[in-house]
Protein backbone atom coordinates (compact mmCIF):
# COMPACT_ATOMS: atom_id res chain seq x y z
CA UNK A 1 0.00 0.00 0.00
CA UNK A 2 1.59 2.92 -1.23
CA UNK A 3 1.16 6.56 0.12
CA UNK A 4 -1.56 7.33 -2.14
CA UNK A 5 -3.87 4.68 -1.47
CA UNK A 6 -6.19 5.61 1.15
CA UNK A 7 -8.48 2.15 1.16
CA UNK A 8 -7.20 -1.15 -0.77
CA UNK A 9 -9.67 -4.20 -1.03
CA UNK A 10 -8.79 -7.61 -1.95
CA UNK A 11 -10.74 -10.67 -2.81
CA UNK A 12 -13.14 -9.29 -0.53
CA UNK A 13 -16.42 -11.54 0.52
CA UNK A 14 -18.86 -10.47 3.06
CA UNK A 15 -21.62 -12.94 3.64
CA UNK A 16 -24.85 -12.34 6.43
CA UNK A 17 -26.20 -15.61 8.07
CA UNK A 18 -29.96 -15.86 6.45
CA UNK A 19 -32.18 -19.10 7.57
CA UNK A 20 -29.95 -22.08 7.36
CA UNK A 21 -27.18 -20.67 4.62
CA UNK A 22 -25.70 -17.01 3.97
CA UNK A 23 -26.08 -14.91 1.69
CA UNK A 24 -23.37 -13.13 -0.26
CA UNK A 25 -23.94 -9.07 -0.18
CA UNK A 26 -20.10 -8.86 -1.85
CA UNK A 27 -18.01 -11.32 -3.56
CA UNK A 28 -14.65 -10.74 -4.56
CA UNK A 29 -13.98 -6.72 -4.33
CA UNK A 30 -10.72 -5.99 -5.48
CA UNK A 31 -10.73 -2.05 -5.33
CA UNK A 32 -7.92 0.88 -4.39
CA UNK A 33 -9.11 4.05 -3.49
CA UNK A 34 -6.41 6.53 -3.75
CA UNK A 35 -5.64 10.58 -1.79
CA UNK A 36 -8.59 12.91 -3.09
CA UNK A 37 -10.87 10.84 -4.77
CA UNK A 38 -13.84 11.92 -5.22
CA UNK A 39 -15.94 8.52 -5.64
CA UNK A 40 -19.13 6.94 -5.58
CA UNK A 41 -20.20 3.80 -4.91
CA UNK A 42 -23.21 3.05 -7.22
CA UNK A 43 -25.55 0.72 -8.00
CA UNK A 44 -29.23 -0.48 -6.65
CA UNK A 45 -30.55 -1.64 -3.59
CA UNK A 46 -29.13 -4.82 -2.82
CA UNK A 47 -26.16 -4.03 -4.92
CA UNK A 48 -23.38 -4.37 -1.72
CA UNK A 49 -22.72 -0.40 -1.89
CA UNK A 50 -23.50 0.54 1.51
CA UNK A 51 -21.99 -2.66 3.21
CA UNK A 52 -18.91 -2.16 1.45
CA UNK A 53 -19.24 1.71 3.12
CA UNK A 54 -19.35 0.22 5.98
CA UNK A 55 -16.28 -2.12 5.63
CA UNK A 56 -14.44 0.65 4.24
CA UNK A 57 -15.49 2.48 7.71
CA UNK A 58 -14.55 -0.42 10.14
CA UNK A 59 -18.09 -0.29 11.29
CA UNK A 60 -18.06 -4.03 9.23
CA UNK A 61 -15.33 -6.91 9.01
CA UNK A 62 -14.96 -8.82 5.63
CA UNK A 63 -15.81 -12.63 6.20
CA UNK A 64 -13.16 -13.32 3.77
CA UNK A 65 -10.35 -11.64 2.17
CA UNK A 66 -8.42 -7.99 3.18
CA UNK A 67 -8.92 -4.32 3.42
CA UNK A 68 -6.54 -2.08 4.59
CA UNK A 69 -7.60 1.75 5.20
CA UNK A 70 -5.11 4.52 5.93
CA UNK A 71 -3.10 1.60 6.37
CA UNK A 72 -4.43 -0.58 9.14
CA UNK A 73 -5.87 -3.84 8.25
CA UNK A 74 -9.48 -3.78 9.48
CA UNK A 75 -10.04 -7.73 9.57
CA UNK A 76 -7.10 -7.47 11.98
CA UNK A 77 -8.15 -4.41 14.07
CA UNK A 78 -9.61 -4.83 17.93
CA UNK A 79 -12.76 -2.89 18.45
CA UNK A 80 -11.07 -0.95 20.28
CA UNK A 81 -8.23 -0.28 17.72
CA UNK A 82 -11.52 0.58 14.87
CA UNK A 83 -12.92 3.11 16.82
CA UNK A 84 -9.93 5.12 17.26
CA UNK A 85 -9.43 5.04 13.40
CA UNK A 86 -12.81 6.11 12.79
CA UNK A 87 -12.54 8.45 16.09
CA UNK A 88 -9.37 10.09 14.53
CA UNK A 89 -8.65 9.62 10.51
CA UNK A 90 -12.88 8.98 9.03
CA UNK A 91 -15.70 11.86 8.81
CA UNK A 92 -19.26 9.96 8.29
CA UNK A 93 -22.13 11.59 6.38
CA UNK A 94 -25.48 9.81 6.99
CA UNK A 95 -28.91 10.39 4.74
CA UNK A 96 -30.20 11.20 8.51
CA UNK A 97 -28.41 14.03 9.98
CA UNK A 98 -28.32 12.43 13.29
CA UNK A 99 -27.84 15.48 15.03
CA UNK A 100 -28.38 15.75 18.55
CA UNK A 101 -31.38 18.43 18.58
CA UNK A 102 -31.25 19.70 21.86
CA UNK A 103 -27.71 20.89 21.37
CA UNK A 104 -26.49 23.67 19.06
CA UNK A 105 -24.90 23.78 16.02
CA UNK A 106 -21.47 24.58 17.26
CA UNK A 107 -22.02 21.88 19.79
CA UNK A 108 -22.44 19.07 17.07
CA UNK A 109 -19.70 19.99 15.20
CA UNK A 110 -17.75 19.76 19.07
CA UNK A 111 -18.53 16.41 19.30
CA UNK A 112 -16.15 14.41 17.75
CA UNK A 113 -12.84 16.85 18.95
CA UNK A 114 -14.00 15.90 22.72
CA UNK A 115 -13.18 12.73 21.92
CA UNK A 116 -9.61 13.80 20.67
CA UNK A 117 -8.62 15.42 23.94
CA UNK A 118 -8.35 19.27 21.63
CA UNK A 119 -7.87 22.21 24.30
CA UNK A 120 -10.98 24.06 24.19
CA UNK A 121 -9.44 26.97 21.89
CA UNK A 122 -8.53 24.65 19.39
CA UNK A 123 -11.78 23.21 18.88
CA UNK A 124 -13.29 26.48 19.01
CA UNK A 125 -10.83 27.13 15.97
CA UNK A 126 -11.61 24.00 14.52
CA UNK A 127 -15.63 24.57 14.70
CA UNK A 128 -15.34 28.32 13.31
CA UNK A 129 -12.91 26.73 10.01
CA UNK A 130 -15.80 23.66 9.44
CA UNK A 131 -18.57 26.62 9.88
CA UNK A 132 -17.23 28.83 7.65
CA UNK A 133 -16.74 25.72 4.99
CA UNK A 134 -20.05 25.12 5.13
CA UNK A 135 -21.36 28.48 5.10
CA UNK A 136 -23.36 28.54 8.76
CA UNK A 137 -21.43 30.93 10.87
CA UNK A 138 -24.71 32.63 11.65
CA UNK A 139 -26.32 29.89 12.39
CA UNK A 140 -23.87 28.50 15.21
CA UNK A 141 -26.38 29.16 18.14
CA UNK A 142 -29.31 27.68 16.42
CA UNK A 143 -30.71 24.19 16.92
CA UNK A 144 -31.22 21.62 14.35
CA UNK A 145 -35.36 21.83 14.56
CA UNK A 146 -34.46 25.74 13.89
CA UNK A 147 -32.64 24.82 10.68
CA UNK A 148 -33.88 23.36 7.21
CA UNK A 149 -32.88 20.20 5.89
CA UNK A 150 -30.30 21.52 3.84
CA UNK A 151 -29.04 23.75 6.93
CA UNK A 152 -28.76 20.41 9.05
CA UNK A 153 -26.81 18.29 6.32
CA UNK A 154 -24.69 21.30 5.92
CA UNK A 155 -24.12 20.60 10.37
CA UNK A 156 -23.44 17.06 9.20
CA UNK A 157 -21.24 17.95 6.78
CA UNK A 158 -19.36 20.05 9.41
CA UNK A 159 -18.91 17.68 12.03
CA UNK A 160 -17.96 14.75 9.46
CA UNK A 161 -14.79 17.34 8.56
CA UNK A 162 -13.97 19.37 11.57
CA UNK A 163 -11.41 17.29 12.97
CA UNK A 164 -9.31 17.41 8.73
CA UNK A 165 -9.77 13.39 8.32
CA UNK A 166 -8.29 12.05 5.72
CA UNK A 167 -11.31 9.68 4.34
CA UNK A 168 -14.94 10.78 4.62
CA UNK A 169 -17.77 8.10 3.68
CA UNK A 170 -21.15 9.49 3.09
CA UNK A 171 -24.51 7.15 2.59
CA UNK A 172 -26.51 8.70 0.58
CA UNK A 173 -26.28 12.21 1.67
CA UNK A 174 -28.94 13.84 -0.54
CA UNK A 175 -31.51 11.08 -0.43
CA UNK A 176 -33.44 13.75 2.03
CA UNK A 177 -33.21 16.78 0.14
CA UNK A 178 -34.95 18.71 -2.46
CA UNK A 179 -32.74 19.16 -6.01
CA UNK A 180 -31.69 22.73 -4.99
CA UNK A 181 -30.46 21.66 -1.36
CA UNK A 182 -28.74 18.53 -3.68
CA UNK A 183 -26.22 20.77 -5.56
CA UNK A 184 -25.49 23.39 -2.94
CA UNK A 185 -24.69 20.09 -0.70
CA UNK A 186 -22.55 18.53 -3.77
CA UNK A 187 -20.99 21.79 -4.49
CA UNK A 188 -19.66 22.53 -0.49
CA UNK A 189 -18.17 18.54 -0.52
CA UNK A 190 -16.31 19.19 -3.79
CA UNK A 191 -14.92 22.78 -2.49
CA UNK A 192 -13.84 20.76 0.23
CA UNK A 193 -12.37 17.49 -1.65
CA UNK A 194 -10.53 19.76 -3.91
CA UNK A 195 -8.90 22.61 -1.14
CA UNK A 196 -8.62 20.33 1.38
CA UNK A 197 -7.65 17.06 -0.67
CA UNK A 198 -9.72 15.02 1.21
CA UNK A 199 -10.77 11.86 -0.07
CA UNK A 200 -14.33 11.32 -0.51
CA UNK A 201 -16.34 7.78 -1.01
CA UNK A 202 -20.03 7.53 -1.64
CA UNK A 203 -22.75 5.15 -1.54
CA UNK A 204 -25.75 6.15 -3.48
CA UNK A 205 -27.75 5.88 -7.13
CA UNK A 206 -29.31 9.40 -6.81
CA UNK A 207 -28.11 11.25 -10.67
CA UNK A 208 -27.54 14.17 -8.77
CA UNK A 209 -24.68 12.70 -6.68
CA UNK A 210 -23.35 10.69 -9.71
CA UNK A 211 -22.92 13.68 -12.11
CA UNK A 212 -20.43 15.44 -9.11
CA UNK A 213 -18.53 12.46 -8.91
CA UNK A 214 -14.72 12.05 -10.47
CA UNK A 215 -14.85 8.04 -10.16
CA UNK A 216 -17.71 5.91 -10.74
CA UNK A 217 -17.57 2.21 -9.22
CA UNK A 218 -20.65 0.43 -10.20
CA UNK A 219 -21.66 -2.56 -8.06
CA UNK A 220 -24.08 -5.51 -9.49
CA UNK A 221 -24.79 -8.28 -7.39
CA UNK A 222 -21.96 -7.64 -4.79
CA UNK A 223 -19.44 -7.64 -8.28
CA UNK A 224 -17.57 -4.67 -9.67
CA UNK A 225 -19.11 -4.04 -13.08
CA UNK A 226 -17.76 -1.02 -14.00
CA UNK A 227 -15.23 1.64 -12.62
CA UNK A 228 -15.05 4.45 -14.75
CA UNK A 229 -12.94 7.85 -14.01
CA UNK A 230 -14.59 10.64 -15.45
CA UNK A 231 -13.36 13.49 -17.78
CA UNK A 232 -15.47 16.53 -17.77
CA UNK A 233 -15.55 17.02 -13.96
Amino acid sequence: MDQRTIVESRQLIKQFPMGKGSFTALNGIDLDIYSGDFAGLIGPSGSGKTTLLNIFGSLDVPTQGSVKVLGQSIEQLSGKESASLRKEKIGFIFQSYNLLAVHSVYENIEFPLLLLKKSRAERHQMIMDALEWVGLTDKMNSRPPQLSGGQCQRVAIARAMVKRPALVLADEPTANLDAANSHHILQTMKKLNEELKTTFVFATHDEKVISYLKRRIYLLDGRIDKDIISTHN
